[in-house]
């Protein structure tokens, strides 16, 4: 008999035996200038070439389009607001027009499912922008209750037809103020962090949220989609007295490895019997089912990957003042112990042994994609003196060129935490890449010295973060 292809996630999950092999089998893709949702005829992946559209976030200004690979689910009716409260940590009772928030949702038990970030357009419309998994968890929940009306505007790889929404730009880097007070027909600008303001570009509507993909000064532009090529061009001619670059898909993800933020790590939705109804709704092809989990850290227990809000840095986001999926489960963690975002910075000669390894006979390390080295999930271990797993680098491992150095975003024991630990992380799959080897090629593992960094990692970054902290408390 014929097999039949899998049609939900959890489908294939029984197809295979367990998440961990299913996700385990998935082709690795290893360049984020490649990836299915960034099309290279619409954002490339590099315009002048990445070096100098890195060191433009931090020297004068960087120009991100956005408007192709995110999607968005909007909420409409007569109060989208009260029904997506219990879906998130958060609380969202000071979310009106022209406030915006960073939300993150979580499973009963407490394990992340991504964050997102949401608009508020009006009392009765709200747009939830990037993260599939978000959108994904939100939708289904919604569609149950079915008290707003919800509409899907997928990314450019599922959408060829043409988003119906909006465009998105992001300017970002120390220039971004200045730019965007010449470029608005406003006179005065200044636009609280994570707030949305409603200006004109000629006329043009625009909505302006202050935020950040670099982790320094940032906005994101949106507006009609009609008007996203005119806007693109009316940005470049400003930018121009202020040293704008217009930055590709390469430089845009490597971005993370400078703001710290964790992308997208692995939802834990697998193994809860009580989400199988979900696992059921969830298509086999959906990301939860076709992104791919790698890097030296192994487990067949799927929940050894799952990370808590804390692990992510996030705590501050868990607000027990309403109910929501997840709370009784987080109430019980807050007591800790929890791990801390951190970013580890590799040492020179350890990097340089990886690309000495290519130029001898033998069996090389794995190599390191520049800028960014790119799975779906990747997931590397982090080891202290003694040889003892104390953390894990998780998703993103690249070079910066402000920093001058290769980095990874990890989650270590808090213990590890401090700037200027010492410690090791493993780099490569075990068995020579045995899993991976149709992408990744066979490879020998090879220990890294690492280096405990904060996060951000830029004097520029933390420095805005300190600014934006005392902007949200005034």
């Amino acid at each position: 008999m014929a097999k039949t292809t899998p049609r939900s996630l959890q489908e294939a999950i029984e197809a295979v035996g367990n998440p961990v092999d299913l996700l385990w089998q998935n082709a690795k893709g290893n360049a984020a200038g490649v990836l299915p949702r960034w099309d290279p005829s619409v954002v490339p992946p590099e315009v002048s070439n990445w070096r100098n559209e890195q060191e433009a976030w931090t020297t004068t200004a960087v120009l991100f389009d956005q408007s192709y690979h995110m999607p968005e689910l909007h909420l409409s009716g007569k109060d989208p607001l009260k029904a997506l409260e219990p879906l998130c940590v958060n609380n969202l009772s000071r979310v009106t027009p022209g406030v915006s928030r960073h939300i993150l949702c979580c499973t009963p038990r407490g394990d992340v499912i991504g964050d997102n970030i949401l608009y508020c357009l009006d009392d009765h419309h709200l747009v939830l922008v990037s993260g599939e998994p978000v959108l994904n968890w939100v939708q289904y929940h919604l569609e149950q209750a079915g008290e707003v009306e919800l509409e899907r505007d997928e990314n450019w790889a599922n959408n060829r037809t043409g988003r119906r929404h909006f465009y998105r730009y992001e300017i970002a880097g120390p220039n971004a103020k200045g730019l965007l007070e010449r470029l608005v027909d406003e006179t005065a600008v200044e636009i609280p962090y994570f707030h949305v303001a409603s200006l004109s570009v000629d006329g043009h509507p625009v909505r302006v949220l202050h935020h950040n993909m670099a982790g320094v000064p940032g906005y994101e532009l949106s507006g009609p989609w009609q008007d996203r090529e005119w806007m693109k061009e009316r940005l470049l001619e400003i930018g121009r007295a202020f040293g704008l670059r217009h930055g590709g898909s390469l430089a845009y993800v490597s971005a993370s490895l400078e703001s710290g933020w964790i992308p997208r790590p692995l939802p834990g939705i697998y193994s809860d019997p009580a989400l199988r109804p979900y696992r059921e709704w969830l298509p086999a092809t959906s990301v939860e089912g076709t992104r791919s989990l790698g890097g030296s850290f192994y487990s067949p227990r799927i929940e050894d990957y799952y990370v808590s809000p804390w692990d992510l840095s996030y705590g501050h986001l868990v607000k027990f003042d309403h109910d929501f999926i997840g709370r009784a489960a987080l109430e019980e963690r807050a007591r800790g112990p929890h791990r801390r975002r951190v970013t580890l910075v590799w040492e020179k000669a350890d990097v340089l042994k990886v690309v000495e390894s290519f130029l001898e006979p033998g069996l090389p390390a794995l190599y390191i994609e520049w800028p960014v080295l790119y799975h779906g999930w990747r997931y590397d271990q982090v080891l202290n003196a003694q040889g003892e797993r104390v953390g894990l680098a998780v998703n993103l491992t690249g070079y910066s060129f402000n920093e001058r150095a290769v980095l990874s975003l990890a989650t270590v024991d808090e213990a590890y935490s401090q700037p200027g630990t010492q410690l090791t992380l493993v780099w490569g799959e075990e068995g020579e890449g045995a899993r991976s080897a149709h992408a990744l090629g066979r490879h020998r593992q090879m220990r890294i010295r690492v280096t405990v960094a904060p996060s951000p990692i830029g004097q520029l970054a933390r420095d805005h973060r300190q600014k934006v902290a005392r902007w949200s408390l005034a």
